[in-house]
């Protein structure tokens, strides 16, 4: 709020136009995105971003994705986590993919969270791959910071987290 405060006029109406233009992509955006998936909220990117968060789930697998209101949606996601019920207490986190740091993968860390809740489910498990060992320090973080549990095994690269309610 402070930065507001020492912004000039020009930037203040360049934010309000950028603001606007969010708004009319998100509404051209909602209607696209409402025709094939669940849209399950609107949110804001770590830069203040609108984003339309959706869904597929067909009680066995949930994919959760994320797109961004700067662009025009043409049929894919920005961003996307993908999840498998594996019974009536646990969902598997299988795979996350979109650009890190943008505040997606908190965005649908939070939605899979009230899924599992809104069906009394009180587990979501995943996997740490070998695949994954170049980035694993952010992984951690990223997890801890979801109040996951992290449990890693250096000699074979891998892991496993698990977040109970």
């Amino acid at each position: 709020m402070k930065e507001d405060l020492k912004k000039s006029p020009s930037e203040v109406k360049q934010d309000l136009e950028d603001l606007q233009f969010q708004m009319f992509r998100m509404q051209e955006n909602l209607k696209e995105i409402s025709k094939k998936h669940q849209v399950i909220g609107i949110d804001q990117s770590k830069e203040d971003r609108w984003v339309i968060v959706s869904a597929i789930d067909d009680g066995n697998l949930c994919q959760i994705m994320v797109n961004d209101c700067d662009t025009a949606y043409r049929g894919n996601w920005d961003f996307s986590l993908q999840a498998q019920y594996k019974d009536d207490n646990a969902i598997h986190i299988g795979d996350i993919k979109g650009p890190v740091n943008q505040g997606y993968g908190s965005i649908c860390i939070s939605h899979l969270k009230d899924i599992a809740r809104e069906q009394n489910i009180p587990v979501i498990t995943g996997d740490i791959a070998k695949r994954d060992w170049d980035h694993v320090d952010r992984l951690v973080y990223f997890y801890e910071k979801h109040n996951f549990d992290v449990e890693l095994d250096p000699k074979t690269k891998s892991g496993e987290i698990i977040w109970k309610d």
